[in-house]
C-alpha cells in the first residue's frame, strides 16, 4: 500500500520535473520565484477537505518544500476513516504547477533528481537523527535509492526499530546488490527480524538464495521455518521445489502448511512455464497428503489444469463427491479447463446429478461458450425437474444458438406456465436474425395463442419493422388479437401510426377496443415531436364521431397538450353530451400547463353549473401547486383564487399550494387563515413550509431570517398540534439567531 502512494508521488514529481528550471543546480538556485498559490488536503472520495494552505507555505525553508503527507504533520485529519491526498497549487518563476500527492507519501518542491534526493538522505542515515526522521529517509530512498545507499542501508537490517523500513528501501532498488546484502544479513540476525528478510528475498524471488533458504527449512524456529518455505515457493525454481519436497515428509505439524502451501506455488509456478508434468507431480502429491483442505483442494484444481482434457476423469470425479468443496472445486474449473471434451463429460454428467447441483453445472456450462452443450441444455429444458427446466431454459440466450429457436417456441405451449413464461422470457433476448424471423412466422401462423405470444415478443425485442403487421393484427377478428396487437403499438408506435390508431378508434365496436386503441394513441401522441399536428388530426375526427369516441378523443388530446388541443376541449364542454361534457371538465382539470389556467378561471367564475364551477376552481387551484410553472406565475393564480374560495375544503387546498411556493408575498395570502380555526393548522403547515423554502441554505437563511420570523411566530402561537410546533420552533430558533448575527 505505501509502495504505491510513492510511486503516485514520484510519477507526479518527475511529470512535472521537465518543467523546472535549473534541474541539475542545486535545490536553493532552482527554487526562484517559487511561490505556494494554495495547498488542499482532502479525501480522494470527494467526502471533505481542508485548506492547508497557510500551514503548507510555513513549512517552505530555503525554497523548498519537503513534508510528509500525514494527518500530524498537516494539522488534523478532515475525513476520519477515509484516504485522503495533498493538492497543492504553486509556481516557480510565474510557471503553474500542480502536484498531488497521496496520504502517507512525501512530498518535495521543486522536485530533485533521485541521485541528488539519494546525496541528501543517506547522511541522515548515518546520523544521529531522530528514528521518525530516518524513517522518512527510508521512505524516500524505496523511491530514489541508487547503488551508494545499498551498503549504508543494508548496514540497518540488523537495526530492531529500523529493519522494517530498511527492507522496504531495498525491496525496490533493482540493483544486484541488494539480493547480496538480503542473503549476507540471513547469518546476522534471528528471530523477526530474520522472518523479515527471509520475507524480502521470496519477494525478490532470488534464486540464488534456494540453498541458505533450504537449510532454513530445518530451522527449530516454525516461523523461520514457515518464512523459508514460503520464500522458496515464490522463488519457484526446480531447486526450490525439490527441497519443499524432501522437507516436506516428517516436518513439524507447526510447519507442514507453509511448506504444502511452498509447494503449491511450485506447481504453479512449473505449470505457467509449460511444464505440465513437472506440476502434476507436485499437486498429486499434495492432494494426497495431510494438508490443510484449501490447500488441497487448491493441489486438485492444479492437478485436473495440469492434466489438460486428461483432466476431465478428475473433474467429474469432484462433481460426483458428496463434500461440497469437491463440487465447488470442479465447478470452479468447468469454467477454466478448455475442450470440446470437457465439455461432453460434464454434460454426460449432467442427468446424473441432483436437481440442485444440475442446475449449478448448467451455470458453469453456459459461462463456458462452447456450443457442443445445447443438446443437453434443450434436453434439460424440455423435460426433468421445474427448477432444473427452467434454469436451463433461462440459460439458452446466454449459448447465442439459433438452434433454440424452435425448442423454445415448442416450449411456449406448455402446460405449465411458469415454463411458458420463462419461454417466452428467453425468446425475447435470444439474439439473431434467425429468432426475429421464426417470431414473424408465429405472428403469421393460425394458432391464435403463439399469435399473442408473438406479438408481446415483437414488444419486448423492439422489433420495429414488424409494425405494418400489428396495425394488421388490430383489426382481426379476434378480439385478444386486437388487443395485444394495439398493446404493442402503444410500445412502438410513432407518428406514422397516429392516422392508422385513429381509425382503430373510430371503426371499434366494443368498449375494450375503444380504450385500448385510445391508449395506444395517448402514448404515441405523447412521444410526437409535432404536437400540433397530432392534434390537428384528433380535432378533425372529433366532428365525425360519436359521443364514446368523442370521449376516448378528449382523453387523447389531454396526452398531447397544446393551445390547439386545449381549445378543442374548451368547446367540448359546450357540447349537448353530458359524457363529453364532464369528461372536457376532467380534461381541463388534468391539463398540465398554465395555458390552461385562464379558461379554467373563466369556467370557475362563470358557469351555470355549480359542480362544475366547483371542479374548475379546484383544478385551477392544482394547477397553482404544479411546481413546474414559475414561482410567480404559480403566485399570481392563487391571488386570483383567493377571492373565489368559499369553502373550507377549497381554502386548505389553496393553502397546501401556497405552502409550496418560496416568496415572502405567500405569507400575505396565508396569514389572514390563521384567525380560522377551521384552516389554522393547514396556514400554519403552510407558514412553515413557506418558511422552510425560503431559508433553506446558508446564504437564504441569512437573507430571509428577518422576513420569516413574524409568519413563525404567530404560527407557533396559533397551532394546537405539538408535532408542528415543535418544528416551527426549531425553524424559528434558527432564523432568530441568525437575524441576531445580521
Amino acid at each position: 500500500m505505501h509502495k504505491s502512494r510513492h510511486i503516485l508521488a514520484i510519477t507526479a514529481v518527475l511529470a512535472l520535473a521537465a518543467a523546472l528550471p535549473c534541474i541539475g543546480q542545486d535545490a536553493k538556485a532552482s527554487a526562484t520565484g517559487f511561490e505556494i498559490r494554495s495547498a488542499v488536503y482532502e479525501a480522494v472520495d470527494g467526502s471533505g477537505k481542508a485548506d492547508v494552505t497557510e500551514k503548507v507555505k510555513a513549512m517552505v525553508k530555503d525554497g523548498t518544500l519537503s513534508i510528509r503527507v500525514t494527518n500530524k504533520d498537516l494539522g488534523g485529519d478532515p475525513t476520519p476513516g477515509r484516504v485522503k491526498r495533498l493538492r497543492v497549487e504553486y509556481a516557480v518563476d510565474g510557471k503553474p504547477q500542480v502536484i498531488v500527492v497521496r496520504e502517507g507519501g512525501h512530498l518535495e518542491i521543486p522536485p530533485i533528481p533521485p541521485w541528488q534526493s539519494a546525496a541528501k538522505l543517506i547522511p541522515i542515515l548515518q546520523s544521529d537523527a531522530p528514528l521518525e526522521k530516518k524513517s522518512d529517509a527510508l521512505r524516500q530512498l524505496a523511491i530514489t535509492g541508487n547503488k551508494e545507499a545499498i551498503p549504508v542501508i543494508a548496514g540497518l537490517l540488523t537495526d530492531e526499530k529500523l529493519s522494517h523500513m530498511a527492507r522496504y528501501a531495498l525491496q525496490t532498488n533493482p540493483d544486484p546488490a541488494v539480493d547480496d546484502a538480503f542473503r549476507n544479513a540471513l547469518g546476522q540476525v534471528k528471530g523477526n527480524l530474520l522472518v523479515g528478510v527471509i520475507n524480502s528475498i521470496g519477494v525478490r524471488r532470488d534464486a540464488k538464495a534456494v540453498e541458505a533458504l533450504t537449510q532454513l527449512l530445518r530451522d527449530s524456529d516454525a516461523q523461520v521455518a514457515s518464512a523459508a518455505a514460503g520464500a522458496l515457493g515464490r522463488i519457484a525454481t526446480p531447486d526450490a521445489a525439490t527441497a519443499l519436497k524432501q522437507a516436506v515428509d516428517g516436518a513439524p505439524k507447526a510447519t507442514q502448511p507453509a511448506l504444502y502451501d511452498g509447494l503449491l506455488r511450485c506447481a504453479d509456478a512449473l505449470r505457467s512455464q509449460g511444464k505440465a508434468k513437472d506440476a502434476q507431480a507436485i499437486y498429486d502429491k499434495v492432494r494426497a497428503s495431510e494438508a490443510p483442505k484449501p490447500i488441497r483442494a487448491a493441489a486438485v484444481r492444479g492437478a485436473i489444469l495440469a492434466r489438460g482434457p486428461n483432466g476431465a476423469a478428475l473433474l467429474v470425479e469432484q462433481l460426483r463427491s458428496a463434500d461440497p468443496t469437491c463440487f465447488d472445486i470442479g465447478l470452479r474449473v468447468a469454467l477454466e479447463l478448455p475442450g470440446k471434451d470437457v465439455t461432453q463429460a460434464l454434460t454426460a454428467e449432467l442427468g446424473k446429478l441432483p436437481a440442485d447441483r444440475q442446475m449449478m453445472l448448467l451455470r458453469a456450462l453456459s459461462k463456458r461458450g462452447d456450443q457442443t452443450a445445447l443438446p443437453a441444455f434443450l434436453a434439460s429444458a424440455k423435460s426433468g425437474e421445474k427448477d432444473v427446466r427452467l434454469t436451463a431454459i433461462g440459460l439458452l440466450p446466454e449459448m447465442g444458438n439459433a438452434g433454440a429457436v424452435q425448442p423454445l417456441i415448442a416450449l411456449t405451449g406448455d402446460p405449465d406456465a411458469d415454463i411458458v413464461r420463462a419461454a417466452q422470457g428467453s425468446l425475447a433476448t435470444l439474439p439473431g436474425k434467425k429468432t426475429d424471423d421464426a417470431i414473424v412466422a408465429m405472428l403469421d401462423g393460425a394458432d391464435t395463442g403463439r399469435r399473442i405470444i408473438a406479438i408481446g415478443l415483437v414488444a419486448s425485442r423492439r422489433m420495429k419493422p414488424v409494425i405494418p403487421k400489428l396495425l394488421k393484427a388490430a383489426a382481426d377478428p379476434n378480439q385478444e388479437v386486437r388487443l395485444a396487437a394495439l398493446k404493442t403499438l402503444e410500445q412502438l408506435g410513432g407518428s406514422a401510426e397516429i392516422a392508422p390508431l385513429l381509425d382503430c378508434l373510430m371503426s371499434a365496436k366494443d368498449r375494450k377496443d375503444m380504450s385500448a386503441a385510445e391508449s395506444a394513441l395517448s402514448a404515441v401522441a405523447a412521444r410526437d415531436e409535432n404536437p400540433g399536428r397530432c392534434a390537428q388530426q384528433v380535432i378533425e375526427r372529433m366532428a365525425k364521431a360519436a359521443p364514446e369516441q368523442k370521449i376516448a378523443l378528449l382523453h387523447v388530446l389531454t396526452a398531447v397538450g397544446g393551445p390547439s388541443a386545449l381549445q378543442a376541449v374548451r368547446g367540448a364542454i359546450d357540447d349537448p353530451n353530458a359524457g363529453v361534457h364532464a369528461t372536457a371538465i376532467r380534461a381541463l382539470g388534468k391539463w398540465q400547463t398554465a395555458d390552461a389556467a385562464p379558461v379554467l378561471l373563466d369556467l370557475a367564475k362563470n358557469s351555470a353549473d355549480a359542480k362544475d364551477k366547483l371542479l374548475c376552481l379546484r383544478s385551477y387551484i392544482g394547477l397553482a401547486g404544479n411546481s413546474r410553472l414559475l414561482r410567480d406565475r404559480r403566485l399570481t393564480l392563487c391571488k386570483q383564487a383567493e377571492t373565489l374560495v368559499q369553502r373550507d375544503e377549497e381554502k386548505k387546498l389553496l393553502l397546501g399550494a401556497l405552502g409550496g411556493i418560496a416568496s415572502p408575498d405567500a405569507f400575505a395570502i396565508v396569514m389572514p387563515y390563521l384567525d380560522n380555526s377551521a384552516t389554522k393548522e393547514e396556514a400554519c403547515a403552510a407558514i412553515l413550509s413557506i418558511a422552510q423554502k425560503l431559508t433553506h441554505g446558508r446564504r437564504a437563511l441569512s437573507k430571509n431570517a428577518a422576513t420569516v420570523l413574524a409568519p413563525l411566530k404567530k404560527a407557533a402561537q396559533t397551532t394546537a398540534n405539538a408535532h408542528l410546533k415543535k418544528r416551527i420552533d426549531v425553524l424559528l430558533k434558527q432564523a432568530q439567531t441568525k437575524a441576531r448575527r445580521r
